[in-house]
């Protein structure tokens, strides 16, 4: 499933400890344990980890009221660390887009930070994106993924491993077994696209931000979304609010990762999440490939948002690249 393209002439590796700032720009955190235990993990694989001091505030269900995220965002984006990583998302981020200094956010990514998250975070990846074409990753947080008991997800350890050391030049999967089209053609044919740009995230957030400053203008692209908790019906729904807008015949991929918490209804009768992907192939000319190993799943890849990748599929093996000759 993940594919390391290790040549050691490509560029000069950096297996040192890195400098990772831990802050909290969404929801309040309520499990502590699992708050210490990653930091704990991070700590034990060498790594200098600096905790933002308003990290565990709370006001509502917020880690501290909306000037408060904000000025976490901006410690981050000044502190010099190599990764900003999020305690968990939920719901937050979207508020406070309009305070945002993005030109901060894309200097301190230009010298080399990497923003990590996934989630609610969608909403500042796309923006920032948006505002200034800069990329971050779709990825873990601290507590859902590093602080869980027990060991993380080998996958997503060294996936994010590979980000550190700046190896990740990629990333493989196997597309789900889908039925052939009724006419007979393959439910997905041999894609190859180069260069094209990566975006997406958590679909209920990405929706919410169709029509706003926030929500990237991309043409071309390869559009990769998730979500948990949504009922088949209603990730249908979003998907359909981004058809209508345009968005998707503007795509050269749509990537459907991990869909999970859902439970359907007697009154679906039959109706499920296949049958939404068999909808939107009818509604759209660019592929739609499935099972990309990110969303809320322990098993998780990460992805450049905002920059250029390219894609294949041969069969059901479908890979993601974007390394230096891609």
């Amino acid at each position: 499933m993940h594919d390391h393209h290790h040549d050691p002439s490509a560029c000069d590796h950096d297996h040192g400890p890195k400098h990772i700032y831990i802050y909290s720009p969404a929801s309040a955190i309520r499990d502590k344990a699992a708050f210490k235990r990653g930091i704990a993990r991070l700590k034990a694989l060498g790594h200098e980890v600096e905790v933002d001091p308003d990290a565990q505030a709370v006001h509502t269900r917020f880690a501290g009221d909306d000037a408060t995220r904000l000025a976490a965002i901006h410690r981050a984006a000044a502190s010099g660390a190599d990764v900003a990583l999020i305690t968990r998302g939920a719901y937050g981020l979207t508020r406070i887009l309009p305070g945002i200094r993005y030109k901060a956010v894309a200097k301190a990514i230009a010298g080399g930070m990497k923003f990590v998250g996934l989630s609610d975070f969608t909403a500042f990846q796309n923006a920032v994106l948006a505002q200034t074409g800069a990329t971050t990753w779709a990825g873990p947080a601290l507590i859902s993924d590093f602080g869980v008991e027990g060991e993380p997800d080998d996958i997503m350890m060294a996936c994010f491993d590979d980000l550190l050391t700046g190896h990740g030049e990629g990333t493989g999967w196997t597309l789900g077994r889908e039925m052939p089209l009724p006419d007979g053609r393959p439910a997905v044919p041999e894609v190859y696209v180069k260069k094209a740009t990566l975006w997406g995230g958590n679909l209920a957030v990405l929706a919410g931000l169709v029509g706003t400053p926030y929500f990237p203008q991309i043409k071309g692209g390869i559009l990769f979304v998730e979500d948990v908790s949504e009922h088949p019906y209603r990730i249908e729904r979003m998907l359909t609010q981004l058809l209508h807008a345009g968005v998707l015949a503007q795509q050269k991929a749509v990537v459907l990762g991990q869909f999970t918490g859902y439970r359907l209804a007697p009154h679906d009768k039959g109706f499920k999440l296949q049958s939404v992907v068999d909808w939107l192939r009818t509604q759209i000319k660019a592929p739609v490939l499935t099972n990309l190993p990110f969303g809320h799943v322990d098993t998780k890849v990460l992805l450049p948002v905002g920059a250029s990748v390219s894609l294949s599929v041969e069969g059901r093996d479908a890979l993601l690249y974007w390394g230096h000759q891609h």
